[in-house]
């Protein structure tokens, strides 16, 4: 699913994976209570938002509540201001694609990661345990645009160029012919790139359920499970096929 701050913007595609042609439902302005009431019937429920804030940044925010003075002999200069403003898998995923994802921190990625909060206590609530936010349960946090880099698909301005998103999901069905497509699916895909994205973060799921995504390293897993962890994709899309 592709989350928004509100509602309105955001999108849901659900993969039925049980017949050799995938089929897909896809939905725009879903709310968190039909999120939720999916999440029991799914393998794995692909999130695209950050699932917490980076350790360092919540203990700078709750000192300096506190009023406490920054300590200038540690927390100074660009490195540590990189330490608040992005989190472990922030740092892994650079490392791995190249670039930074949206700082949770001090991007515009901040309301819409409180509602992502809501949203995972509501999953909670439905599941009747907690969401690891290391992605050890059914929800895990994804990020479509690098998964697609990562299939080797060029995501330059697709998502503010209908004809460019067109000729992408053409690829993409080209390499995965085994999805349907339905005209009305395909034509909110098309003109929605909170849709797309949504189908994107559903195949990621897909991938993190056959454990084809990149494993949280040892030694970062309760980080993880406060922070979040990004599962980014290890092999390539057709590995996805039913």
């Amino acid at each position: 699913m592709d989350l928004a701050a509100e509602s309105k913007g955001t999108a849901l595609a659900v993969l039925d994976w049980s017949e050799p042609t995938v089929g897909l439902e896809v939905r725009l302005g879903v709310s968190d209570v039909d999120i939720a009431s999916t999440a029991p019937d799914v393998a794995s429920l692909g999130i695209d938002c950050a699932f917490g804030w980076p350790d360092d940044f919540v203990t700078f925010i709750t000192r300096h509540a506190r009023g406490d003075r920054v300590d200038s002999t540690v927390d100074e200069g660009m490195a540590w201001r990189r330490r608040l403003a992005y989190r472990a898998t922030d740092r892994a995923t650079r490392n791995l694609t190249g670039r930074w994802p949206l700082s949770v921190a001090t991007d515009r990625l901040g309301l819409t990661a409180m509602h992502c909060a809501v949203l995972l206590d509501a999953i909670s609530d439905t599941l009747g345990r907690p969401v690891d936010r290391s992605g050890a349960g059914v929800a895990v946090e994804v990020y479509p645009s690098a998964t697609l880099r990562g299939w080797h698909f060029d995501t330059r301005g697709y998502k503010t160029d209908v004809g460019i998103r067109g000729a992408l999901i053409a690829q993409l069905l080209e390499r995965a012919p085994w999805l349907r497509l339905d005209d009305a699916a395909r034509a909110l895909v098309t003109s929605s790139d909170d849709a797309f994205d949504a189908v994107v973060a559903a195949l990621a799921a897909r991938a993190h359920a056959l454990g084809l995504t990149h494993p949280v390293p040892t030694g970062y897993h309760e980080q993880a499970r406060r922070e979040g962890w990004i599962a980014l994709p290890v092999g390539p899309l057709e590995d996805l096929a039913p």
